[in-house]
């Protein structure tokens, strides 16, 4: 089954790792002090450099391991991996100086910086390679993990969705099991087989490597018999909650001597060293950017200028931050028109309203750059969910459920839903389950995800008419 091949895949990994770090170790030390031929001082010997290794290689497994390197990685994203590879060796880095220095020992500086490099380089390198294996070999069948899902909701649709979405994860349901379903009402690929009393006696006909309990609400009182019977079993269990609509992704959970309580909403930018962090960004950020793109601004000032009659700047007013409104620039892309009739409506495909230099900024998003403006001013950050007008917040607020969560936090100039191509005249929901998913999992690391997912994928824009 899966968890032995789990536990020998570990091993190896451990292994591999141990490689590495020593290749790694010793690929710095020639760098530093042969092929580079810097200035040499101190016991700089290769037999001096060796003994270090005693300290250096458990220091980095041990640390690797707490960092959760050698955790399952089906479903969880390359970028989270190689960010706890980064975190990984530089808490290694950082222990082994402390190490060093009470010890009285000295090391070369030079060689610590190309030790630090090279290892990450090469760990990361061989993480992808080994899960571009995995998926390929996945794809064809092989390294399955068998599951079996108990209850039809919400949650078992969402479940099913994502596991036939994504192939390369290695998950094979053998169907459901369900007290209201018949036995054989399909959803997408996947069967109703049988009812929940059945459970006990599969388990013990078969091996599955994971048991997905994703019961409907209101069947919530059968859950702490379904889970004794997977425990008693042995068999790995899972809970998919069908109320993942109100929970975060990510919940919050207090101790409350020994009674936990789960938050409804945690917010990180709420934190004041958060939102200080965020903004000192924004603010560097923005100033960057106006430098930078300053000659591309004044080009396509004049250009608006020249092609049609009006302001070059148009100004729109949005609503941000704890719902106030405020006044968002673009370069105006549309002819002169009574703002009333602006307000209330769409940019539709072939708009007449749209001029010809207007239709190419809003392709390229450059008639978004006078945004950087707002960013200095506070209205809005770099990263965050896109602002809307006030009549469509009235509308969607009363359509759209968790529409409102997105005004927790500044709205920005890209975001998780724009990068993931929900922009212009897309879905409204996907949007805001992207935006309510940036608001409860933000990290800084998130937002230069983001940053660079605009610069690679996110300027032109499909949908901007």
């Amino acid at each position: 089954m899966i968890k032995d091949n789990q536990k020998t895949f570990n091993q190896l990994h451990i292994l591999a790792d141990g490689f590495f770090v020593l290749l790694s170790y010793f690929m710095a030390y020639m760098l530093r002090f042969e092929w580079l031929n810097m200035s040499k001082w101190g016991d700089y010997t290769i037999e001096s450099y060796a003994r270090f290794l005693l300290i250096v290689l458990p220091v980095y497994l041990v640390i690797y391991w707490f960092c959760g390197l050698y955790a399952p990685k089906r479903g969880k994203e390359l970028f989270r991996e190689l960010w706890y590879l980064i975190k990984a060796n530089v808490i290694s880095g950082a222990a082994f100086i402390v190490l060093l220095f009470l010890f009285k020992r000295d090391i070369s500086r030079g060689f610590l910086a190309f030790f630090f490099s090279t290892n990450v380089i090469l760990e990361g390198i061989f993480r992808i390679l080994v899960r571009k294996l995995l998926e390929y070999f996945r794809r064809k069948g092989k390294n399955l993990k068998h599951i079996l899902i108990v209850g039809y909701s919400r949650a078992a649709e969402a479940y099913v969705d994502r596991i036939l979405a994504n192939p390369q994860w290695g998950y094979f349901i053998h169907g459901i099991l369900d007290d209201k379903m018949a036995v054989g009402t399909r959803y997408k690929k996947v069967s109703v087989v049988g009812t929940m009393e059945e459970l006990a006696a599969r388990l013990s006909e078969r091996e599955y490597d994971e048991i997905a309990i994703t019961l409907a609400i209101e069947e919530y009182e059968k859950l702490e018999k379904l889970v004794s019977i997977c425990e008693y079993s042995g068999v790995h269990t899972k809970f998919i909650p069908d109320y993942n609509h109100i929970v975060p992704t990510v919940p919050y959970i207090e101790d409350l001597e020994g009674l936990p309580v789960i938050n409804i909403r945690k917010v990180p930018l709420s934190n004041v060293v958060n939102r200080a962090m965020k903004r000192t960004v924004d603010i560097v950020g923005s100033l960057v950017a106006l430098a930078l793109f300053a000659v591309p601004m004044v080009i396509v000032a004049i250009a608006i200028k020249c092609t049609s009659k009006g302001p070059v700047i148009f100004t729109q007013v949005r609503v941000g931050l704890h719902n106030k409104e405020f006044k968002m620039y673009k370069f105006r892309s549309m002819v002169v028109q009574d703002a009333a009739k602006e307000a209330n409506a769409w940019t539709t495909k072939n708009d007449s309203r749209v001029t010809g230099v207007g239709r190419f900024i809003r392709k390229t998003s450059i008639d978004e750059l006078p945004q950087f403006l707002n960013v200095l001013k506070g209205d809005m950050s770099l990263v965050g969910p896109r602002p809307e007008r006030p009549k469509f917040v009235e509308k969607f607020k009363e359509e759209v459920p968790r529409y409102m969560i997105k005004h927790q936090v500044r709205p920005g100039i890209t975001g998780w839903a724009q990068v993931n191509g929900y922009r212009g005249d897309t879905s409204i929901r996907k949007r805001i389950e992207h935006d309510v998913h940036y608001i409860e999992n933000w990290t800084m690391g998130f937002d230069i995800k983001i940053l660079f997912l605009t610069v690679f994928k996110g300027f032109i824009n499909k949908n901007a008419y």
